[in-house]
């Protein structure tokens, strides 16, 4: 067994080292990333993670990796959402492909600090009151169902509260500088729409990680293995962007098998409070299955919207938000 300091402190410097590869030796030069590149760096963050996760298995043993995997699918499979909202963030303030992968390096870093907050706070809360395990196990189910009868995801950047604030805290100006997330226009120091874009993302974000984080709680206790699932996913997610912006609107039925292993897990963290508790397992072959059939229902019988036309729904609705916007002063938006 490896001592808990030498893991984290390991896992660490690979993660840091693996950011600083990709965006500053990689992607020194901003383009506008292509369909094989971006599955290439996808199948290299899933195969790091498998490599991860049966270096856990070997040292902490096969319940550990198990655990580790079943954390993992679920925060992977409900990153799907995630791409959604990225298309529409991307398209509502017009950032161009070439610095999009800049915006979400930034926004992934942000997310890799949030979450350890998050799930700090969650291993301490757990930890001295038991009883919040069975609250994060309700609020699963709440949430399961209620993504069952959500027909799509909806996302409205213009009518974000967060947004509104930011823009009157900070000037805005609706050029583009290069790869800047500041500017300067007559004298006046003004963020760019990809910083906007940004922090748009992290509040999504956050948001997203109060579902996916009390769900690996539901899997496992152990918070190197959430966290470290978390971040393989979170990780991945940027290439995976690239990949799937416009084919993940195949998998339209892919949010009812979410709904359906939320449901799952918080149904497992509820057995807890009798004494009952679901094999991790079993727990992963149910994960599995339940997304596996989804996915193949989902290419079976094709949804009519494709991601394209959705992409232009969004660009259609962002031009004239900005257009209202920009009509009262062109260079900044309070």
């Amino acid at each position: 067994m490896i001592h808990p300091v030498i893991g984290w402190s390991v896992f660490g410097v690979f993660i840091v080292a693996m950011m600083t590869l990709d965006l500053g030796v990689f992607r020194r030069r901003s383009h506008d990333i292509g369909m094989r590149e971006a599955l290439g760096w996808s199948a290299a963050w899933i195969g790091l993670a498998l490599a991860f996760n049966l270096g856990v298995g070997l040292v902490q043993g096969r319940a550990a990796g198990l655990e580790f995997l079943a954390g993992y699918l679920i925060e992977l499979s409900l990153s799907v959402d995630n791409l959604f909202v990225f298309l529409v963030i991307f398209t509502y303030f017009r950032i161009p492909g070439a610095y999009r992968h800049q915006v979400l390096f930034w926004g992934i870093l942000g997310a890799l600090i949030m979450r350890g907050i998050f799930i700090f706070a969650g291993v301490v809360l757990i930890n001295r009151f038991e009883w919040v395990l069975y609250v994060f196990g309700a609020f699963l189910i709440y949430t399961g169902i209620k993504m069952a009868f959500q027909k799509e995801t909806e996302v409205h950047p213009e009518k974000s509260t967060a947004l509104r604030l930011f823009r009157r805290v900070v000037p805005v100006t609706d050029r583009f500088e290069g790869g800047r997330f500041f500017t300067r226009v007559d004298g006046r120091r003004l963020a760019t729409p990809l910083l906007v874009a940004l922090v748009f993302i992290e509040i999504s974000d956050l948001l997203f990680a109060v579902d996916s984080i009390p769900a690996i709680f539901g899997v496992t206790r152990n918070p190197f293995i959430v966290y470290t699932s978390n971040i393989f996913a979170i990780l991945g997610l940027r290439s995976m962007y690239f990949a799937l912006a416009r084919l993940m609107q195949l998998f339209h039925y892919l949010h009812y098998g979410l709904a359906a292993v939320l449901c799952f897990v918080g149904f497992k963290m509820l057995l807890g409070y009798f004494d009952r508790e679901i094999p991790v397992g079993v727990a992963l072959a149910v994960i599995a299955t339940v997304l596996g059939v989804c996915i193949i229902v989902s290419i079976r019988w094709p949804k009519k919207r494709t991601a394209a036309a959705l992409e232009e729904s969004a660009i259609d609705g962002g031009v004239a938000a900005d257009a209202g916007a920009g009509s009262q002063n062109p260079d900044c938006q309070d």
